[in-house]
């Protein structure tokens, strides 16, 4: 039994043989580790005190926003302000960015444009692609990925998000996610047949923001595996708020989600910050 504050998972891929690569999860609970997939088929149980705790300060709080923040760290904190989420709307340019430090050193940095499958192709922005790998594809269920342009800035990234909106959408679908692997696409020629749709509006991009904004990058298609037993045929959510205890045999894990008998499945980056005691 492990008791403590937990946070998102943690992940990492083991290279398979055939090329592809299979996510591995751990689950912070407290200042222990609980390495979550050698226990998949096994009986878990989780515990929510009641407690929340902030995932910035630490301290108490009644509700938790955004993925663990306090209401006092959501107003404030830059990682909390509405660019994040919106990646065109960075501010930092205009003198007003809530945190500039921080912004320096996680928005005035490149940034990848990638394309993922999750269910249906999607486009998104990662800052880090290390061996290959981004940990946001594994957080966000993808089977496929490809990195297809490395932009100078965060705003940058926005700037072709939004361009590439009326092409391919940007939002994962989470039930459609975790009902299986899906059918794998020809993503390589998605990415040429949208790079040249764009091709435009990358242009005016340099123009506006100089020749090293928006650069291409050579890479080959990811294939990423979940460990995962059985899917559900109907996904039922765990609300801990609503239902602070449960138990099961967990059958798999994939994004952020633990998949649970009974067609159960808890997003559990969605309660970092809450004091649970794990059972498994």
């Amino acid at each position: 039994m492990m008791l403590g504050t937990i946070r998102k998972m943690r992940v990492s891929t083991t290279r398979q043989d055939d090329g592809s690569f299979l996510a591995n999860y751990q689950l912070p609970v407290g200042d222990e580790a609980l390495d979550m997939t050698p226990i998949i088929g096994q009986p878990i149980s989780v515990k929510h005190s009641g407690v929340i705790h902030c995932v910035h300060c630490a301290s108490k709080t009644k509700k938790s926003f955004n993925q663990g923040y306090c209401y006092r760290c959501l107003i404030k904190l830059a990682q909390c302000d509405t660019c994040i989420i919106k990646p065109e709307l960075c501010h930092y340019a205009q003198g007003t960015c809530r945190e500039p430090q921080w912004g320096e050193a996680n928005c005035l940095s490149d940034h990848f444009v990638y394309l993922s499958n999750t269910g249906a192709l999607k486009i998104g922005i990662t800052r880090h692609v290390t061996d290959g790998v981004s940990s946001r594809w594994i957080d966000q269920g993808a089977s496929q990925a490809l990195p297809i342009l490395r932009v100078s800035e965060r705003l940058i990234s926005g700037l072709v998000e939004t361009a590439a909106k009326g092409h391919i959408g940007d939002k994962t679908n989470w039930r459609t996610m975790l009902k299986g692997q899906p059918e794998p696409q020809d993503i390589q020629a998605r990415a040429e047949h949208i790079l040249g749709s764009l091709s435009e509006d990358i242009e005016t991009i340099i123009q506006q923001h100089g020749l090293q904004s928006v650069q291409p990058v050579e890479s080959e298609p990811v294939r990423i595996d979940y460990p995962v037993i059985t899917y559900p045929d109907k996904v039922k959510s765990i609300n801990l708020d609503k239902t602070p205890e449960f138990s099961g045999t967990l059958l798999g894990i994939k994004g952020q989600y633990l998949l649970l008998n009974g067609d159960r499945v808890i997003n559990m980056r969605k309660y970092a910050g809450y004091e649970l005691e794990v059972s498994a």
